[in-house]
């Protein structure tokens, strides 16, 4: 994984019922941050963003994650969009141009 760039484009996982998406999500990010080998980043855009703050139980895994080294970083426009850029929990604002940078060096895991 520490070659990997996880983009979080989505507050659940999979298509069909939400709260049973967002519990998947959970369960990756759960999953995710016991593993010896984590990301070089998360890049959360569209609902994505929503996973950074208290709304979902994502955030404390993704704070996890952060206190672990892992950048949490969320898309400005897109935090803008939902109202949560001052209800980030965890992780800090950044733009496009960083994700395609990490992305130019980094293999992306797109969650959606």
């Amino acid at each position: 994984m520490k070659n990997k760039v996880i983009l979080v484009s989505s507050k659940q996982l999979g298509r069909g019922d939400e709260v049973l998406g967002e519990n998947v999500l959970e369960t990756f990010f759960t999953l995710l941050k016991q593993r010896e080998e984590l990301p070089a980043a998360v890049f959360c855009m569209n609902s994505g963003v929503l996973t950074m703050t208290d709304e979902s139980l994502v955030s404390v895994h993704l704070k996890e994650l952060e206190d672990k080294g892992v950048p949490i970083l969320a898309c400005k426009t897109c935090a803008d969009h939902y109202g949560v850029s001052e209800k980030l929990t965890v992780g800090k604002i950044s733009g496009m141009g960083d994700f395609i940078d990490l992305a130019a060096k980094y293999e992306v895991l797109t969650i959606s």
